[in-house]
């Protein structure tokens, strides 16, 4: 705390408490601007524990990607993407959350890492689990027309087909044979002639099966 009194002198005599004197030693700059400047630069062993938890944390991340393979980060459905996005949500809060150790953190990305392995590799060897999990691809554009009741279906409107056989370089129905919805959500647009033309990694079945 900042003491402020004159002397019979007239001169401003300033009192800082045993604390703040510390702080001071550590960290100049904080007390020429008070709470503003704690604000804007934070204390040393904040900065500290964000620098050696990040490292740490990514590392171990990584890691646990690598054990768990490829198929971890990939996005070929909803639930891949949930994981994925969950995981940075997790690091982030891990880094910068104080109440959070990083034992708490790397236990909570491990189960969800672990969840997902378990879910892919019981889907890969059962049907049932595999159509719970997974959705399927679904044909929205065949031959010139619009399948309106698979449209309906999956709640895509005729202008979003539009928008995506512009982004595949076509301004017009006659070279499309096909739009499909993959079960990531992006769309697939194939050519007349048979190839790919927009965005088709994520599919893992016939692009044209209903």
């Amino acid at each position: 705390m900042h003491c402020f009194a004159l002397d019979r002198h007239g001169v401003v005599n300033v009192s800082v408490s045993k604390g703040i004197k510390d702080s001071c030693k550590t960290w100049p700059g904080k007390c020429e601007g008070g709470e503003v400047m704690d604000g804007l630069i934070g204390s040393p062993d904040t900065i500290r524990r964000i620098v050696l938890i990040g490292v740490l944390s990514y590392l171990l991340l990584i890691l646990m990607l690598r054990l768990s393979g490829k198929r971890t980060l990939s996005k070929m459905n909803a639930f891949d993407f949930i994981v994925t996005v969950a995981l940075g949500s997790m690091l982030s809060t891990l880094i910068m959350d104080p109440s959070i150790s990083l034992l708490e953190g790397m236990t909570a990305m491990g189960l969800l890492v672990l969840l997902q392995y378990i879910i892919t590799f019981t889907s890969v060897r059962s049907k049932t689990v595999g159509r719970i999990i997974k959705s399927e691809p679904k044909l929205l554009f065949y031959n010139g027309e619009f399948l309106t009741e698979n449209m309906i279906k999956e709640r895509i409107l005729t202008g979003e087909l539009e928008q995506a056989i512009r982004k595949a370089g076509h301004n017009n129905y006659a070279s499309i044979s096909a739009v499909v919805l993959e079960t990531d959500g992006a769309f697939s647009v194939l050519a007349r002639d048979g190839s790919l033309v927009h965005n088709l990694e994520s599919a893992s079945d016939s692009p044209l099966d209903r």
